[in-house]
C-alpha cells in the first residue's frame, strides 16, 4: 500500500502546525496540500498554502480539519464534490449543523470528534458506564480547562462527555444540557448537566465528569500535556478512514469500543 496523501486544513493555526509535524513524522502519510483562510506568500514544508478549493484538495486521499464550523462545511461541500475522506476535529457546532454533517456523511466518509485522544474516548466511555450504572438518584456535572486562546465554550470534549451522561441515561442530550459557566471557581450540580469552563495561560486541556448523590462523589478525569496526542490520533483515524465507506464514524469505531 502507497502512502496516503492528506490535505490539512487552516495550517496557520495551533492545530494545523502540530497536524504538519504529526503528518511529516507518520512515514505511511504524504503532505499534498495545506489550506487558510487567507493567502500565505511562503512554503510550509516545501508546500505553499492555498485557498479551499477542489484545486487544493484534488490529490489528496484525506482531507484533515481543525478549523471552525463555517470553514468546515466549505470543505464538506469540495469533498463531497470531489469524494474525498474528511477526518473533523472542529468543534463548536450547534445541533442543526450536526445534521447537516450527517447529510454529508451519507455521500463520503466522515470520521468526527470532540477529541482524538484515546484516554479522552476511554473517558467518554467510562462515563456512560458510569451514567448507566448509577441511575437517576446521581446528578453530574462536567468541568474543563484549556488555554487561553480556545474560543468555544464548553470545549467539544466537554460537549462528547456530557453526550456520554445523557447516552448513561438513555435520554436526549440537548434536553438534559444544564448551564454553561465560564471562569467560575465553583459550578454548581443541577437536575441537568451543568459545564464550567476555565480559560487561562497555556494549558493543553484537563476534563472531569463528576457524579454526586449528596452522600458521596464519583470524579472521572482526564489531563493532557502535550498536543501531538490530538494530531497522532487525527492522523491514526485518517489513515483507519481511507478504505471505509461513506457514513459518520468516530474515534469509537476505531478503537472498537462496544
Amino acid at each position: 500500500m502507497g502512502k496516503i496523501n492528506l490535505a490539512i486544513t487552516g495550517c496557520m493555526g495551533r492545530m494545523g502546525q502540530q497536524l504538519i509535524k504529526s503528518a511529516v513524522k507518520d512515514k505511511s502519510t504524504k503532505l499534498v496540500a495545506l489550506t487558510e483562510n487567507r493567502s500565505i506568500n511562503k512554503k510550509i514544508n516545501g508546500i505553499y498554502p492555498e485557498l479551499n478549493t477542489e484545486k487544493a484538495f484534488g490529490k489528496a486521499n484525506v482531507i484533515i480539519d481543525f478549523t471552525v464550523p463555517k470553514c468546515t462545511f466549505e470543505v464538506l461541500k469540495i469533498a463531497t464534490k470531489l469524494k474525498k475522506k474528511v477526518v473533523i476535529g472542529t468543534t463548536g457546532f450547534t445541533k442543526k449543523e450536526e445534521n447537516i454533517i450527517k447529510k454529508f456523511s451519507k455521500k463520503i466518509p466522515i470520521l468526527k470528534a470532540g477529541n482524538m485522544s484515546l484516554g479522552i474516548n476511554l473517558l467518554m466511555y467510562l462515563t456512560e458506564i458510569t451514567s448507566a450504572s448509577l441511575g437517576n438518584n446521581y446528578l453530574s456535572k462536567v468541568f474543563e480547562i484549556h488555554h487561553k486562546h480556545k474560543k468555544d465554550h464548553p470545549s467539544g470534549t466537554a460537549l462528547m462527555l456530557g453526550k456520554g451522561i445523557a447516552i448513561g441515561k438513555n435520554k436526549d442530550f440537548y434536553k438534559l444540557m444544564g448551564k454553561k459557566y465560564l471562569n467560575k471557581k465553583r459550578f454548581p450540580y443541577g437536575k441537568k448537566i451543568n459545564f464550567n469552563s476555565i480559560r487561562r495561560g497555556e494549558i493543553i486541556g484537563e476534563h472531569e465528569v463528576t457524579f454526586s448523590s449528596g452522600k458521596e462523589i464519583i470524579t472521572l478525569n482526564h489531563e493532557a500535556f502535550d498536543r501531538a496526542l490530538y494530531s497522532e490520533g487525527a492522523i491514526t483515524a485518517a489513515k483507519w478512514l481511507t478504505n471505509k465507506k461513506p457514513g459518520l464514524y468516530s474515534m469509537r469505531n476505531l478503537l472498537n469500543f462496544k
